[in-house]
C-alpha cells in the first residue's frame, strides 16, 4: 500500500511540475482530447490563466461578429509590456496565430490554450517569449464557432461535435480577405494594423486524401513575395519546422499542402498551390509579412492533430525567437520595398498581379498509403480505398510560379467619390487616401473593359467575375484594356497614391485583373449595365440611316448575317448591331472603368 501511494504522489508531483494537474488541464485534454470547448468554457479557461499569470498574460478584445459575440486576443508577453508600440519599440516580434476561422476546425484553438499555459503556468516553454511576443485569436469565426454539431464536418475524426465552415451570415471569412465585407474582416483589420504583427499563422484542418502526415504547411515564396523573406523561408523557417515535428514521437510534418493532381489516382502526383489575397495567407502578401498556413490531416484522431499543431507552433517561435533580428529586418526592407511600388523611376517596373503553375515540378518523397482503385456503381467513376499501411513514393510536386497578370504601378490611383462601396474596402484595409480639393479635370490611364461572364452560382454571397474558387483568367472571363482618356473627376474624389507600404492592397484592390479585384468580386457590375435603349421602329430608321452613309459598316452587317444564325434570327440583336454602332451606345459608357490611373500628381488638387 505504501509503494502505490508514494507511486501516487510521485506521478501527482510531475503532473504539477508540468502543469498538467486537473486545475490546468485545458478542457479537450481532461475529455482525453473527445471534446472541444465551447465559447463561454474557452474564454473562462483563458480568464483563469490570465488571472494566475497577470504580468504575462492579458485578454483583449477588437470587435465584434454579426450575432454580437465579443472577439479576442490573446497576449503572452514575458514582461508584463502589453501594448503594440511598446513592444515594437523593444524590437521583440510578434507572432499572431489566428485559429476557427473555419470554426469546425478548431485544433489551433486548443493547441493554444496548451501552449499559452506552458508558456506560463507550468514554464516548460517559458523561453519562447524571452525574444518574441505570442497573440493568438481563440475564436475568430465565434458564430460559427458556435453552430456546433457531430454532422459539421463529415471528413473529420473528431471531436465529438465541431463548429460551422461560415459566419452568422455563412459567409466563409477565408475569402473575405482583401474584399473585407464582414464585421469579422473589418474588426481583424483594424487590429492587425494596431499590431503589425511580424509572422502570421492560420490554423486548418485538411479536406482531401489520405496519407501519413498529421501536419502540413505551406508558407507563401513565390515572386509576390519579397525575395529575402522568401529564400528565409525557403532555407531556414521550412526545413526547421519539418525537423523539429519530425523529431517528436507520433508526429510527420509536410512542407507543402497535400492536394493531389487527381483525386481518385494519388500517382498521378501533388498539384500546385496559390493563395490569392482573398486568403488569409495570400492577404499577408500584401502586408508583406510572412504567413504560414497549417493543414492538420483531418483523419488523425484529435489528440493527434491538437499536439501536431502545438509542435509546430513551437517550432516556429523557437525560430522567430532565434531569428528575431532578422526577421525584423526583413520586414522592414520589404515595407520600404512596397512603398516604392509607385515610383518606377525606370517606368517598366511590373507588379505581378495573378500567378499560376509554370509546369515544373520536382520530385517528392510522399508519405502516403497504399490504395486500391475500382470502378464505382454508385458514382460510375474511380473509387480509391486507403489502407493504413505506408506508401513511400517519389512523386512529381507541381511547383515553380508563371507570372499569368501584371502591370505597371502608376504613381497613383484616383477613384469618382461616388464609389463609396469601393473606396470603403480601402479604408478598411486602412490604406492610406486623399481627397480632391476641387473638381479635376486630366489625362489619366484606365481600362475599357468586356466579354465579362458572371458566375451564375452565388459564391460568398455574390456572383463574381470568376468560377467560383478560380481566378479571372484573361480572355475567358473577359479582358480589360488600358486605355488613355481626359476624364472629369469631382471634388472629393479619392487620390491613393502608391508611395506607402499597403500599396500592394491598393494594386490588387483597383487592378481589374487582379484575381480578388473590386472588378472581380462584382463592385463594379453596374458599368456593364446599358441604362438607355432605343425602340424598334427607331432603330429601324436608324440602321438604314447608318447603312447609307457607311457602306463599310453595311457590308460587316450582311457578313454578320451570313456567319452568325444565331444572330440572323434574332431581331433585336440585329438592330442592336446598329445602336452599339453609334454614338448614342458610347454615352451609355458601358464597360468603362472608372478609376484611373495617374503618372504623376502635378495639378491634382489634394486637400491638406
Amino acid at each position: 500500500m505504501k509503494v502505490r501511494i508514494i507511486v501516487s504522489l510521485l506521478a501527482a508531483s510531475a503532473a504539477l511540475a508540468a502543469g498538467q494537474t486537473p486545475d490546468w488541464q485545458t478542457p479537450a485534454e481532461k475529455s482525453g482530447y473527445s471534446i472541444t470547448p465551447d465559447y463561454a468554457e474557452t474564454m473562462a479557461y483563458l480568464r483563469r490563466v490570465a488571472a494566475a499569470a497577470p504580468g504575462q498574460v492579458k485578454i483583449e478584445p477588437f470587435g465584434q461578429t454579426g450575432e454580437g459575440r465579443e472577439l479576442d486576443i490573446v497576449i503572452a508577453s514575458k514582461d508584463g509590456v502589453f501594448g503594440p508600440a511598446a513592444i515594437h519599440a523593444s524590437h521583440r516580434p510578434v507572432v499572431l496565430v489566428q485559429n476557427s476561422i473555419h470554426a469546425g476546425e478548431m485544433d489551433g484553438k486548443d493547441s493554444c490554450l496548451a501552449l499559452l499555459r506552458d508558456m506560463v503556468i507550468s514554464r516548460t516553454q517559458a523561453a519562447l517569449l524571452d525574444n518574441a511576443v505570442f497573440v493568438f485569436i481563440p475564436m475568430y469565426n465565434a458564430d460559427g464557432h458556435e453552430r456546433r454539431s457531430p454532422y459539421n464536418r463529415i471528413n473529420q475524426n473528431g471531436p465529438a461535435e465541431m463548429g460551422w465552415r461560415g459566419n452568422g451570415t455563412n459567409l466563409n471569412l477565408n475569402r473575405d480577405y482583401l474584399k473585407a465585407e464582414t464585421p469579422e474582416t473589418r474588426a481583424f483589420m483594424a487590429m492587425f494594423h494596431r499590431w503589425l504583427p511580424d509572422f502570421f499563422v492560420d490554423d486548418h484542418v485538411t479536406d482531401g486524401a489520405d496519407f501519413q502526415y498529421d501536419v502540413t504547411f505551406t508558407i507563401d515564396d513565390g515572386p509576390n513575395v519579397y525575395g529575402p523573406t522568401a529564400r528565409w523561408i525557403d532555407d531556414v523557417v521550412t526545413p526547421t519546422l519539418v525537423k523539429q515535428v519530425d523529431a517528436v514521437p507520433g508526429h510527420l510534418a509536410s512542407p507543402t499542402y497535400i492536394t493531389l493532381n487527381d483525386d481518385t489516382d494519388p500517382a498521378k502526383g501533388l498539384g500546385f498551390n496559390d493563395d490569392p489575397p482573398r486568403f488569409s495567407t495570400g492577404y499577408m502578401i500584401l502586408e508583406n509579412r510572412p504567413g504560414m498556413l497549417v493543414e492538420l490531416h483531418m483523419l488523425k484522431d484529435y489528440k493527434t492533430r491538437v499536439t501536431g499543431n502545438y509542435e509546430i507552433l513551437r517550432a516556429l517561435m523557437q525560430v522567430v525567437n532565434r531569428d528575431a533580428g532578422k526577421l525584423l529586418k526583413l520586414n522592414a526592407d520589404a515595407d520600404a520595398e512596397a512603398a516604392r511600388l509607385g515610383a518606377h523611376p525606370l517606368g517598366n517596373q511590373q507588379f505581378p498581379l495573378r500567378l499560376s503553375w509554370s509546369g515544373e515540378t520536382t520530385p517528392f518523397l510522399f508519405r502516403g498509403y497504399r490504395y486500391t482503385r475500382q470502378l464505382s456503381e454508385v458514382s460510375g467513376t474511380m473509387w480509391v480505398k486507403y489502407t493504413h499501411e505506408p506508401w513511400d513514393v517519389s512523386l512529381p510536386l507541381a511547383t515553380g510560379f508563371k507570372v499569368t497578370a501584371s502591370t505597371t504601378p502608376p504613381t497613383a490611383y484616383i477613384i469618382p467619390r461616388q464609389w463609396t462601396h469601393v473606396i470603403d474596402v480601402l479604408a478598411a484595409h486602412q490604406v492610406e487616401m486623399q481627397r480632391t480639393s476641387a473638381p479635376w479635370t486630366g489625362q489619366v490611364e484606365t481600362y475599357r473593359c468586356n466579354g465579362m461572364e458572371w458566375n451564375r452560382a452565388p459564391f460568398e454571397g455574390r456572383h463574381p467575375i470568376f468560377p467560383g474558387e478560380a481566378a479571372l483568367e484573361p480572355g475567358k472571363f473577359g479582358h480589360c484594356d488600358l486605355v488613355t482618356k481626359t476624364v472629369t473627376y469631382p471634388v472629393g474624389s479619392v487620390v491613393v497614391q502608391l508611395n506607402q507600404r499597403l500599396s500592394k492592397v491598393a494594386l490588387q484592390w483597383l487592378e481589374p485583373e487582379g484575381p480578388d479585384s473590386a472588378m472581380a468580386w462584382g463592385f463594379f457590375d453596374s458599368i456593364f449595365e446599358q441604362k438607355e435603349y432605343g425602340e424598334s421602329y427607331v432603330l429601324e430608321k436608324l440602321a438604314r440611316d447608318m447603312m447609307d452613309k457607311d457602306p463599310k459598316l453595311k457590308e460587316e452587317f450582311q457578313r454578320k448575317i451570313e456567319n452568325d444564325p444565331k444572330f440572323a434570327a434574332n431581331p433585336y440583336a440585329r438592330l442592336s448591331f446598329f445602336y452599339d454602332h453609334s454614338p448614342y451606345y458610347a454615352a451609355n459608357r458601358v464597360g468603362e472603368y472608372p478609376v484611373g490611373r495617374l503618372t504623376k500628381l502635378d495639378g491634382v488638387p489634394l486637400e491638406k
